[in-house]
C-alpha cells in the first residue's frame, strides 16, 4: 500500500514538461513541488519505520558472553519454544547437557526448579518481554561454557539449596553419597553414646555443603570447617546463615598445608573429619570440561602428580585432630584406596584402614579410616 500511494503522488507531482509551465503559474509549480517533496519524506519515513519493526519482530539476536550468539528469535515465544530452541542451539555449539542446561535455567526464570513443577498448560504460555530477556542474557553465558549452577546462583545439594557463586568449587553427586557415609555412621554412633553433642571438622570446604547438609540432618552435631580460599569461606557463610545453620558452624580461612599449627592448636578435638579435597592428578586436568576449566578454581581439583599432595597432609594431622576412635571420610580418586590402605597397613599413618566404599558407578571412592 505504501508503494502504491508513493507512486501515485510521483505521477500527480511529476517534474512540469514546458507545455505545463504555459498552463500554470509559477506560484502553483512551487506549491506542488513543495508538496511532491513533503510527501516524499513523509513516505520514506514511514516505510523505514515498518521495516525497521517488521526486522525488529523477525530478528531478536543477543550476543552471548565470551562473544557467541544467541539464536535469533520471534518477538514473541511460548515456555516451550524457547526449550527447544535453546536446547538446539546449545546442541549446535557443542554445550554439554544441552536440553537439562536449557530446562533448568528456564524453570529458574520462571521461579521454579525444574519444568516438571510447571504446570502443563502454562508450558504453552507466552514468556513476557521480562522473561525473555532474562531467558536469553542467562542462556548466553551458558553458551560461554558458564555451568548451570553458577548460571542460576543456587544449586540443591541432597536436602538444601545453596547458592553458587564462580571460583567456588561446585559439589558433584558423588559427594552426597559422602555425606549419606558419613550420615549413617553418626546416626548409629549416637545411638551407643551417651555424650549428647558430636563435632566434626570439614577440610576444604568450598560452598560448606557437606557441613550444612550433615547439620541439617543432626541436630546434635557442631561443626568447624576450613578453606583456603576467601571466595569460598565467605560463600559458606553465606550459606550457614540462608540455612540458619550459623550458630553450629564456624568457618575459618586457614590452610591446611599452610597452617598446621593453628589447626591443631585452635580447632580442638573431633568425632569425624570429613574432606572432599582436591584429588585429581596433575596430568588429568588437561582433560577436563571448558566449563571446570574456565570457572573454577583449580586448587580445589589439583592433588599434585599423584594426587596425594592435600589428601597425605590430612592423614598426617588426623590422629592430633581426631578423639579416640574417631574417623576420617575421604572422597579419593578411584586409584588411591588402595595406596592409602597399604600405607595405614604398614602403619605409616597412625590410623587404621576400615573400609572403601564405591560410588554410583561403582567406582572405589570412599575411604574411611579410624585414629587407632
Amino acid at each position: 500500500m505504501i508503494f502504491r500511494v508513493q507512486s501515485c503522488f510521483k505521477r500527480l507531482f511529476r517534474k512540469p514538461s514546458p507545455h505545463d509551465l504555459i498552463l500554470i503559474s509559477d506560484t502553483s509549480i512551487q506549491a506542488c513541488w513543495r508538496m511532491y517533496w513533503a510527501v516524499r519524506r513523509a513516505v520514506h519515513r514511514l516505510t523505514r519505520g515498518v521495516i525497521t519493526q517488521q526486522r525488529a519482530l523477525v530478528m531478536a539476536p543477543c550476543r552471548a558472553v565470551g562473544g557467541a550468539v544467541g539464536p535469533l528469535v520471534d518477538g514473541s515465544v511460548t515456555v516451550e519454544q524457547a526449550v527447544s530452541l535453546w536446547a538446539q542451539h546449545f546442541q549446535q555449539h557443542c554445550v554439554s547437557e544441552p536440553l537439562l542446561s536449557s530446562q533448568y535455567i528456564i524453570a529458574h526464570v520462571l521461579g521454579q526448579k525444574t519444568l516438571a513443577c510447571i504446570e502443563r498448560s502454562r508450558l504453552r504460555d507466552r514468556l513476557t518481554e521480562q522473561q525473555r530477556a532474562s531467558v536469553w542474557e542467562l542462556c548466553s553465558k551458558r553458551l560461554a561454557r558458564m555451568p548451570v549452577q553458577y548460571v542460576i546462583e543456587e544449586w540443591d545439594f541432597r536436602d538444601i539449596t545453596l547458592k553458587m557463586r564462580p571460583p567456588v568449587f561446585i559439589p558433584r553427586p558423588e559427594t552426597e553419597e559422602l555425606v549419606t557415609l558419613v550420615l549413617e555412621d553418626l546416626q548409629a554412633e549416637l545411638k551407643d553414646r551417651t555424650r549428647p553433642v558430636l563435632r566434626c571438622l570439614e577440610v576444604g570446604c568450598g560452598t560448606g555443603a557437606i557441613s550444612l547438609s550433615l547439620l541439617h540432618s543432626l541436630p546434635q552435631l557442631k561443626a568447624i570447617a576450613l578453606d583456603k580460599s576467601q571466595e569460598a569461606v565467605c560463600l559458606a557463610k553465606e550459606n550457614a546463615s540462608r540455612l540458619g545453620l550459623e550458630d553450629r558452624l564456624e568457618v575459618h580461612h586457614l590452610d591446611i598445608m599452610k597452617d598446621e599449627y593453628l589447626i591443631v592448636r585452635d580447632c580442638g578435638a573431633f568425632d569425624v573429619l570429613v574432606s572432599n579435597p582436591p584429588y585429581l592428578f596433575t596430568q588429568d586436568m588437561e582433560s577436563l570440561q571448558a566449563e571446570v576449566v574456565r570457572f573454577e578454581d583449580h586448587a580445589a581439583l589439583d592433588g599434585g602428580s599423584d594426587g596425594l599432595s592435600v589428601i597425605s597432609q590430612i592423614l598426617a594431622l588426623a590422629p592430633k585432630l581426631l578423639t579416640d576412635k574417631g574417623r576420617v571420610y575421604l572422597e579419593v580418586d578411584p586409584r588411591h584406596p588402595p595406596l592409602l590402605k597399604h600405607l595405614a597397613d604398614q602403619g605409616m599413618l597412625g590410623l587404621q584402614y576400615l573400609e572403601t566404599h564405591c560410588d554410583f558407578t561403582n567406582r572405589p571412592r570412599f575411604c574411611v579410616l579410624q585414629r587407632r
